[in-house]
Formats: C-alpha cells, sequence, structure tokens
C-alpha cells in the first residue's frame, strides 16, 4: 500500500481509505471489514455522526482488535449548521463513541451551500468550539466534506479555515477540477469521496463500458485516474463487508503516471462520447445556470451523456432517483419539471434543446424513489 503525505496535516495516509458509511450490519461485520482493511495496509479510517452507529461501531472494533491508536488515523464528520455549545457537546459524543481520547482529522460534514460557509466563516459560530477543542488537543486538523457547486467549493478553500478537503472528483465527473488545483496550491490534504460507487457505480458496470476499457476494468480505470493524480491524498472505499476491499487494493501500489495505453483508453471513451452523443453532447459549462425552476440542468445532462455513451442507465437512474429526494446533498429538480421557459436556451453555447433533452432525460431514468443508505 503507497502512501501520501495529506497535505499540511503532514499525515502520512494510505492511498485508499475505509469510509465506513456502510458498514452499519452489525459490529462483527464492522471489526472484520476493519481488520480486513488494516492487514491489506489501510491506516486511515472515516466515519461521521450521521452514519447511523458507525462511530459507535468503529470505537468498539478498535478496542477489540486491540489496534494501537498512533498506528490509525481517524476522521469523523459534524455538521456545519451546529451552535458553539453543540459542537462542543457533539466533539465530546464523538470522542466517547469512537473511545480515543482525540480524533486525527474533524471535517466539517456538507458545506454544500452558502448559508453553510457563512455559519462557519462566523466567528461566533461553531468555529469557536472547534478551535477550543483543537487547543485541548481533542482535534488535531480541521477539513470539510462537500458536495456543493464549484463556486462554493472554491470559496471555502479560499476562507483558509481548513487544512484538508473531501471531496466528488472521478473520470467521469471531472467540474472539480479547478477546486482540486487551488486545494493542491494551498498545500491541503485532498481526499476523493466514494469514486466506486457516485463515480459510477462501476463496481457493476454495464457491458458497453465493461468492452470500452478492456483490457482494464472501468472501476480500475478510474482508480488509475485518480491514483496518477500526485495532488491527491486518497481515495474512499466504502466496503460494507471484507471480500469487497479486495479488487480496489488489488492497485493499491499502482500510483504512477498514466501508461500509453490507458491514456489510449481515455482518447477512446472520449471518442465514444462525442461520436455517440454528436450534436446533443452537454459539455458541462454550466452556463445554462440558475435555471428558474431550480432544475438541475447539467447534472441532469451529464447523466444523460453517460446513458447514451456508456449504457449506464443503472447509475443514470440511481443519481436521478436523488434529485428532489436528498436537499442539499443533491440539489435541483428532475427534468419533468421544465416548463419551457427558454431561459436558458440562448446561454447555451452548444445550442442544446435543452428542454427537450430534460423530456428526455426524464423518460429514461425517472424511477422508483429509495430510501438514502444511512436512512
Amino acid at each position: 500500500m503507497r502512501h501520501r503525505r495529506f497535505g499540511k496535516t503532514n499525515l502520512n495516509l494510505s492511498v485508499f481509505s475505509l469510509g465506513t458509511m456502510r458498514c452499519l450490519d452489525s459490529p462483527q461485520t464492522t471489526q472484520n471489514t476493519i481488520a480486513k482493511a488494516i492487514s491489506l495496509g489501510i491506516n486511515h479510517l472515516e466515519t461521521a455522526r450521521g452514519y447511523g452507529q458507525s462511530e459507535s461501531y468503529l470505537g468498539q472494533a478498535l478496542q477489540d482488535l486491540a489496534i494501537p491508536r498512533q498506528e490509525i488515523y481517524i476522521t469523523t464528520k459534524l455538521s456545519p449548521s451546529l451552535n458553539p455549545l453543540e459542537m462542543s457537546q457533539r466533539i465530546d459524543q464523538s470522542l466517547a463513541r469512537l473511545q480515543v481520547n482525540y480524533i486525527d482529522c474533524l471535517a466539517i460534514h456538507g458545506i454544500n451551500t452558502w448559508k453553510h460557509l457563512e455559519a462557519i466563516a462566523n466567528p461566533n459560530g461553531c468555529l469557536a468550539s472547534i478551535q477550543t477543542a483543537i487547543n485541548q488537543g481533542k482535534i488535531r486538523h480541521l477539513g470539510f466534506s462537500t458536495h456543493g457547486s464549484l463556486d462554493l467549493i472554491t470559496a471555502a478553500i479560499e476562507t483558509d479555515l481548513f487544512e484538508f478537503i473531501n471531496l466528488h472528483y472521478y473520470y467521469f465527473f471531472q467540474r472539480n477540477q479547478k477546486a482540486i488545483a487551488l486545494a493542491a496550491e494551498k498545500d491541503m490534504g485532498i481526499f476523493i469521496i466514494s469514486p466506486a460507487d457516485k463515480g459510477g457505480k462501476l463496481y457493476s458496470p454495464p457491458k458497453k463500458l465493461q468492452e470500452l476499457c478492456s483490457p482494464f476494468t472501468p472501476l480500475e480505470l478510474n482508480y488509475r485516474f485518480l491514483l496518477s493524480d500526485s495532488r491527491i491524498t486518497t481515495l474512499s472505499v466504502g466496503a460494507a463487508i471484507p471480500e469487497e476491499l479486495i479488487a480496489p487494493l488489488k492497485i493499491s501500489n499502482a500510483d504512477r503516471p498514466l501508461t500509453e495505453q490507458e491514456t489510449t483508453i481515455f482518447n477512446k471513451l472520449e471518442q465514444q462520447l462525442e461520436t455517440t452523443l454528436s450534436t446533443d453532447l452537454c459539455r458541462q459549462c454550466h452556463q445554462c445556470l440558475p435555471c428558474p425552476e431550480t432544475i438541475n440542468i447539467p447534472e441532469i445532462l451529464r447523466l444523460r451523456n453517460l446513458a447514451i455513451a456508456y449504457e449506464m442507465e443503472d447509475y443514470g437512474q440511481y443519481r436521478y432517483r436523488m434529485l428532489e429526494n436528498a436537499g442539499h446533498w443533491f440539489p435541483g429538480k428532475k427534468g419533468d419539471k421544465c416548463t419551457d421557459c427558454g431561459d436558458c436556451l440562448p446561454r447555451c453555447p452548444e445550442n442544446l434543446p435543452i428542454p427537450a433533452l430534460l423530456r428526455d432525460t426524464h423518460q429514461r431514468l425517472k424511477g422508483k424513489q429509495r430510501r438514502r443508505l444511512w436512512e
């Protein structure tokens, strides 16, 4: 397992981290998964108060496995909307659940809106309690996770309040490239959220995508896309059982630059996108926003791109279902809410028939509502 410096925290993290959001089956399954992860070289475990019993299960597993505290780095996450007293109480509760004296990294969980950022930047807000906890040795490093817009993410980075960032960035979603560059410029640790699942459900890829990526798997190529970027410190692996760690960690030493063969395949994927979508290709410039109906136009058309070019309908349906159901974690309305107002049309440099494409995507990807995992 390779290790990389986690930016200005100077922590030396394994290039894969165990995210424990899915470790909710039982304390024993969690313990088995953590034990396997550590045996394979993972030294960074990530959880959150909002992940059900995850903190408690993780804390008990570390006690039962008798893992020396100095050999493991722990990140947990707390809401940005807490007041100072609540933040102080939640920090102590997390310490108790994790059964540790300090938390290596505390991430503000989901700076997803401008109000979240304003709350954090307020000197009389929860940041004061966090700073007190840092002074007391309860917290060692502060960062944030985000599902927000690129403008919001870069604004949060520019505050210089944080030492690391957890964000979405994958081969099939490169919108946050500028945030990656800015975070690296600020010497922040960079943690990539859910590259297998949110990155395209690449653990169960469609046949078309498998053929285009051969002789590699789509999951392997996505990991290589990220590992070849030296600015990125670590990638989350959200294993629910020990067996789910095997495939990802087979390439845990493959942090070299992309090979000629890999680059050729990425070029082939780009060509497939261009050829298949032709004049309907959305290039993700985001100039169509804001939408008067708050429709998440770029994301909907990104999912359409993937469904048509690579037959990633299952992934598209999975993400599309979340619109109107996940609040600020995945904002915006679905394509069927388009009123044909035409506000977006003159702003699209590709002259796309956006209302028609939104309706087409809705028909392709609409599905039954499902509850989010941790609910």
